[in-house]
């Protein structure tokens, strides 16, 4: 039983401790940490490998930056990042170690090894000093942090001036009529998919809630902007379902 007294915030459509949810978020991804990738094609048809297609055409990456992939689990943003710069590091940043293990297997089989590092740390106090990245990339993770705003500042501090943010995460949906048959889908087909892939359900019940609780797309642009970012824009992305939201260190 929670304490009247204690700070709470949401793990999906639950409400729990603050200072719970790290673990919690942790046995979420322990869990479905192999099967992660395979699941995100099934999930989207494919069509989250598009939406980081057009994240990296965005972002343009050149071949003397360094990245900084908060949240970044098996790695498939910073080893896209790096194909398309070759001269460019990356350092991938989790809470999980298992995502970890599977991005190390993962560039290895790339022959990316060399130009990136694999570190386990706190999206909301990161182990790196400020101004030491070109660019910060969150993708599918900043949902899953319990203060949103402190992982955003610490993104601000680590990031050189004239550095980059950006952030993939699934946003609201912009079309009214489609609304329904994707809150269908989300909660009948999702959880039931990931009970039949990875034999856990309830890891991907909380990953369809935990959507449903992130800010929408101007509310999430606008904490952006708090954390002292300028020039903050955002792209919908299939009518919503996901959303590219950049900001500039300036």
């Amino acid at each position: 039983m929670i304490d009247g007294n204690e700070n709470t915030t949401h793990f999906g459509a639950r409400e729990v401790r603050e200072d719970e949810k790290a673990s919690l978020v942790q046995d979420v991804f322990s869990s479905v940490a192999s099967r992660y990738d395979l699941m995100n094609d099934l999930m989207s048809g494919g069509i989250h490998r598009l939406w980081k297609d057009a994240m990296m055409d965005w972002l343009a990456p050149r071949s003397h930056q360094r990245l900084l992939d908060v949240a970044g689990g098996t790695g498939d943003i910073a080893l896209r990042f790096l194909k398309r710069a070759h001269g460019a590091s990356a350092v991938v940043v989790d809470l999980t170690e298992p995502m970890l293990d599977e991005g190390r297997k993962r560039a290895e089989r790339s022959g990316l090894s060399d130009r990136v590092e694999w570190v386990a740390g706190d999206a909301m106090s990161l182990p790196f000093p400020d101004s030491d990245f070109d660019v910060c990339t969150i993708s599918f993770g900043i949902r899953n942090v319990t203060k949103i705003g402190d992982a955003l500042a610490e993104g601000f501090r680590v990031l050189r001036p004239g550095g980059r943010l950006m952030v993939l995460e699934f946003s609201q949906v912009t079309v009214p009529a489609l609304r329904g048959i994707y809150d269908l889908y989300s909660f009948s087909v999702i959880p039931r998919l990931g009970q039949a892939v990875t034999g856990d359900r309830d890891s991907y019940r909380y990953l369809v809630e935990s959507i449903r609780q992130f800010p929408d797309q101007d509310s999430f642009a606008a904490m952006i902007r708090q954390a002292g970012f300028e020039q903050v824009r955002y792209r919908n992305l299939t009518m919503g379902i996901a959303a590219l939201h950049s900001g500039w260190k300036i």
